[in-house]
């Protein structure tokens, strides 16, 4: 069985304290895009699970491989079978859309419905908390309001369709550990959902990441990025989580050729629907 897991950009991101377990309370918003990987899960004929990818090169480390993760945690609570998984990897690495959230969420889906264990989804977002504090959201693939870790969901009605959408990112790799690392949280002045209820065109400004600040200072080529959507005719644009693809929604395709604009660089675009 092959599926596609997706990637996601975020709409505004606030981080409001940093709590007793060392994790930090979020806000935002996920949004999904169509830009995907591939994964391919079959059952074991040898008795052993084994991952292999291909694509974009991922690291060879099986004990954060979160698809494996994911196979453990069904085997261990509901006897599950040995499987192979092949990933093809196409949404890159370190770049703030949520790839290998997206990947070990749809592997929990895929093996449910492979094995026809009739896991309830209520249960499998609980294993995807396990993995990943954005996991979750990739069990639904619908815009969601997160808080607390980004475990936290609540559905909100936001759709941007007819608008245009370019994903830009960079050969840069950001860890989640260095984007938190100049972070000073505070509780923002306007709630999410307000500033989100404002038509696109008056986000600038108001819709803010606030890893932003740290993670420009460090990589000024991705805060460039920025300025030159918002030269194309973006009516937004932003730094997805915590980097390092930026993001710009236009109410039409630019003219300019963005393969000239924006060289060195993976590009993504797509019409929302």
């Amino acid at each position: 069985m092959i599926v596609y897991p997706h990637s996601k950009i975020n709409l505004g991101l606030h981080i409001i304290n940093k709590r007793k377990d060392g994790f930090h309370d979020i806000e935002t918003l996920f949004y999904p895009l169509r830009l995907c990987d591939a994964l391919e899960i079959i059952p074991s004929m040898n008795g052993k699970t084994e991952f292999s990818s291909s694509g974009t090169p991922i690291p060879d480390n099986a004990e954060g491989n979160l698809c494996l993760k994911a196979w453990k945690i069904l085997y261990q609570h509901h006897n599950i079978p040995a499987v192979k998984i092949h990933l093809h990897k196409v949404i890159p690495i370190g770049a703030g859309l949520g790839g290998g959230s997206s990947d070990a969420a749809f592997t929990l889906k895929l093996i449910n419905d492979l094995f026809e264990a009739n896991i309830p989804e209520e249960l499998l977002a609980e294993y995807a908390k396990l993995l990943g504090s954005d996991c979750s959201f990739f069990l639904y693939g619908k815009p969601v309001l997160a808080s607390g870790r980004g475990e936290i969901l609540k559905p909100f009605d936001l759709s941007l369709k007819g608008y245009y959408l370019i994903l830009v990112s960079p050969p840069v790799h950001v860890s989640t550990a260095e984007a938190y690392a100049g972070i000073k949280p505070s509780i923002p002045e306007t709630r999410l959902e307000d500033v989100l209820a404002l038509p696109v065109k008056k986000w600038k400004g108001i819709l803010v990441n606030d890893f932003e600040h740290s993670v420009f200072e460090k990589h000024p080529e991705i805060k460039k990025i920025k300025k030159q959507l918002y030269q194309l005719g973006a009516l937004y644009a932003s730094m997805s989580g915590s980097g390092s693809s930026v993001f710009g929604i236009f109410n039409q395709k630019p003219a300019a050729n963005i393969n000239d604009v924006f060289k060195d660089c993976l590009l993504w675009e797509e019409e929302i629907s």
